[in-house]
């Protein structure tokens, strides 16, 4: 890993005078993969979504790949960066769209000519065949829908994943198939990943690093192998450790 993908500081996000960032900072190098964990209400996908643009920060900074972005404002060149998969696969495709039509819509908004191609090639690298491309979401089932999903956050060939839970609302039979296929995608094609999950276990084996959060801050930056060594500074990180390894016969 060399050079920063994506750097934020001090980010403050404010919905309705309830701070829900509060002076955020993290730094992630190229091909590297990062998680963020934490309670529900931490500020996980906050950030995540304000990094995309679909929440404004009132203050800080966000720079992807040496260019500064402030507020939602976007330009062409983030989107072909940066893309996003979300964590629910039924929410997140139009119902009344095929396949097709999904994967067209981004290569339409940037200018693509060869359609056909890269549509093909997407449905190939998520493991499913033409015969997907004109069916609709509700005719997939949930693995599906999501592999569909990281199909379209991949047809722009972006150099950085945001990831908010792409598992969680999967069966447990699936969710090791999405990993393992993200996990491909970022070695084909030199990814960068960050990661939101609440399962510890998810992001030891999909990331290098790991910051904790907790009411809208960082608590504490930590390796996966000091996590597995249990080499951490703050209590709250070992209590989610323990929540995360649920309950034990005795």
């Amino acid at each position: 890993m060399t050079g920063e993908a994506l750097s934020v500081r001090d980010m403050v996000v404010v919905f309705d005078e309830f701070v829900a960032l509060n002076g955020v900072s993290l730094s992630v190098a190229q091909g590297e993969s990062f998680g963020l964990v934490g309670e529900s209400g931490s500020g996980k996908s906050t950030l995540l979504r304000a990094i995309a643009g679909l929440n404004s920060f009132e203050s800080g900074t966000l720079t992807v790949s040496g260019k500064r972005y402030e507020g939602h404002r976007r330009d062409r060149d983030f989107y072909r960066t940066v893309q996003m998969v979300f964590q629910d696969p039924y929410g997140s495709l139009h119902p009344r769209q095929t396949v097709d039509r999904l994967l067209l819509e981004p290569l339409a908004v940037h200018g693509f000519t060869d359609v056909d191609a890269r549509i093909a090639r997407a449905l190939d690298e998520v493991g499913l065949g033409s015969g997907f491309r004109f069916r609709y979401s509700h005719q997939l089932s949930g693995g599906q829908r999501q592999r569909i999903a990281i199909a379209r956050a991949l047809i722009l060939e972006p150099k950085i994943l945001l990831l908010d839970e792409p598992t969680s609302a999967l069966d447990a039979s699936i969710q090791a198939e999405i990993l393992n296929l993200l996990e491909q995608a970022r070695k084909d094609r030199g990814l960068t990943f960050l990661m939101v999950s609440h399962d510890l276990g998810v992001v030891s084996h999909m990331c290098d690093r790991l910051a904790v959060m907790r009411k809208g801050q960082m608590v504490e930056t930590v390796s996966v192998e000091a996590l597995e060594k249990r080499a951490f500074s703050e209590d709250y990180t070992r209590d989610l450790l323990v929540a995360s390894e649920g309950f034990r016969r005795t």
